[in-house]
């Protein structure tokens, strides 16, 4: 028999929270999850490929990923999205401030009803 597919998704501000900022022409998103269980699940569907694709209108430079399991968060590093940067970009978002937030958007398969349960509990 082969396995059930499904296409139950969430959006990762259900398992996470967000901080974007800027340094010249690049954007840093860090995504920290609410909780270890939502952090493993992360971890694994919130991958560089998937976030290239997500932010392709807004940029197609490199996309690099940095773990802080620590911290329960992850790191992203976008290249050359902000239109030259601060003091130079014609953009509304010169600085990346909303990219957080439109990372917050982004659609990822959904883990268990627990994970999610527990991560809304812990916000």
């Amino acid at each position: 028999m082969a396995p059930i597919e499904t296409s139950y998704t969430v959006r990762v501000r259900q398992l996470a929270y967000s901080r974007s900022g800027d340094k010249g022409n690049t954007s840093n998103i860090g995504v920290i999850a609410y909780t270890a269980k939502a952090y493993e699940w992360l971890k694994a569907e919130l991958t560089v490929e998937v976030v290239k694709e997500h932010f392709k209108e807004v940029s197609d430079g490199k996309v690099d990923r940095y773990e802080l399991p620590n911290l329960l968060a992850l790191n992203f590093v976008l290249h050359d999205v902000l239109g030259g940067g601060g003091s130079r970009s014609l953009r509304v978002d010169a600085q990346g401030k909303a990219l957080g937030q439109a990372m917050l958007q982004l659609r990822i398969p959904a883990p268990s009803a627990y994970v999610i349960e527990e991560a809304r509990a812990a916000r």
